[in-house]
């Protein structure tokens, strides 16, 4: 997995979302399932799915959330020499020009789109410096060239 960069902003909002989660959410989706149980048979209660799909899923964005804080480096990166997470990339991408943030889809920014370490155009411009072109395919097979106009902290 990439190193990922979070905003403290970013970081402080995802924090409170955990914890949100662990307490609050936990309690009520335990209040539901408890609520569902007492109107009978399980099988075909689907008050008592409904609300243990809920719990599966919130504990699913509880681990993905802990691992996610656990892992990232808040504040920006010092170093501008190559693309990495948190820096800001202009990119020339089949002619049009394009500036993202490079980092998690996690993060906002108010002014920057993100492009998310993880997609084929963020993992092909990852370590990669100034005037560098690459080539990456999209998940529809179509092969694109993308060259690095600048570096930059955002």
């Amino acid at each position: 997995m990439a190193e990922t960069y979070l905003s403290q902003e970013a970081y402080d909002r995802l924090r409170g979302e955990l914890d949100t989660l662990k307490t609050d959410g936990r309690e009520r989706v335990s209040a539901q399932i408890e609520e569902a149980r007492a109107h009978g048979d399980l099988r075909e209660n689907a008050e008592y799915h409904a609300a243990k799909d809920e719990q599966g899923q919130m504990e699913a964005r509880i681990r993905q959330l802990e691992e996610l804080l656990r892992d990232a480096k808040i504040g920006e990166p010092d170093d501008t020499d190559v693309a990495r997470p948190g820096l800001v990339v202009e990119l020339e991408v089949e002619g049009d020009q394009e500036v993202y943030l490079l980092g998690s889809r996690e993060d906002q920014h108010d002014v920057l789109e993100i492009l998310s370490t993880e997609s084929p155009m963020g993992q092909a411009v990852i370590g990669q410096g100034v005037g560098k072109t690459v080539t990456f395919s999209t998940p529809t097979g179509v092969e694109l060239k993308v060259r690095i106009g600048d570096i930059r902290t955002p």
